[in-house]
C-alpha cells in the first residue's frame, strides 16, 4: 500500500543541496530545474561531470562545489538529494540530514529516503506527479509518457477559462464548488 502523502513544494523558496556529479546527479540537477528553474542549487562533488557544468554555465542560480562531502555542507539548507557512486557517503550524509532536521532523498536507496522524486506529467499550469512508491521509476517514466501522449495541448486554455469562472463566481465556497461541478461535468 501507498501511505505517501504528494505536495508540491516551491524549491524557488528553498535552498537544494545535490551531492554527486555523476549520471545520477545529472538527472536530479536536471529534474529540479524542468520543474523549478530559479531553484538555488548547490551541487557537491570531487568530480563534476561536463554536461552538469554546461548547464550550471547557462543557471546563475546553480553553483558548483568540487570537493568531498563534509556534514557543514549541510549548512543552510532546507532540501538534500544524493546519488554518488559511494554507498557510505550516501548512507552518511543521510545520517548527517537526519540529525539536522533536513529531508533526504538518496537515489535509489528507498530505505533511507524521506521523500521520492516522483515522474512529472506537465501541460501548462497542470502538474501531475507518478509514484510507485520507490518500486519502479521505469514503469512512473512510461506511464507519465503515455498521459503526455493523450492529455491534449489545449488544458492551459482550459485551466484559464476555468480560472475566469472561478474569479467571477459569487457566493459562498460551497454554492463556487457545486457551480464549477456543474461546469466540469462534461470533462467525464
Amino acid at each position: 500500500m501507498n501511505t505517501l502523502f504528494p505536495i508540491f513544494l516551491k524549491l524557488e523558496q528553498l535552498r537544494v543541496l545535490i551531492v554527486g556529479g555523476g549520471y545520477v546527479g545529472l538527472e536530479k540537477l536536471t529534474a529540479v530545474l524542468a520543474n523549478s528553474p530559479a531553484t538555488e542549487v548547490y551541487l557537491l562533488a570531487p568530480e563534476i561531470r561536463t554536461e552538469i557544468k554546461e548547464i550550471a554555465a547557462e543557471y546563475p542560480n546553480v553553483r558548483l562545489i568540487l570537493d568531498t562531502y563534509a556534514p557543514s555542507y549541510l549548512d543552510h539548507k532546507d532540501l538534500v538529494i544524493v546519488g554518488t557512486n559511494d554507498k557510505e557517503v550516501n548512507k552518511q550524509v543521510q545520517q548527517d540530514c537526519k540529525t539536522k532536521g533536513i529531508l533526504v532523498n538518496v537515489a535509489d536507496t528507498p530505505d533511507l529516503c524521506d521523500f521520492y522524486l516522483s515522474s512529472v506529467v506537465k501541460k501548462g499550469d497542470l502538474k501531475i506527479a507518478i509514484s510507485t512508491n520507490g518500486k519502479s521509476p521505469t514503469f512512473a517514466k512510461r506511464f507519465r509518457e503515455v498521459l503526455e501522449e493523450i492529455l491534449p495541448d489545449t488544458l492551459q486554455e482550459i485551466l484559464d477559462n476555468l480560472q475566469l469562472i472561478r474569479n467571477k463566481l459569487k457566493g459562498d465556497f460551497q454554492e463556487k464548488l457545486e457551480k464549477l461541478n456543474e461546469i466540469t461535468k462534461v470533462m467525464k
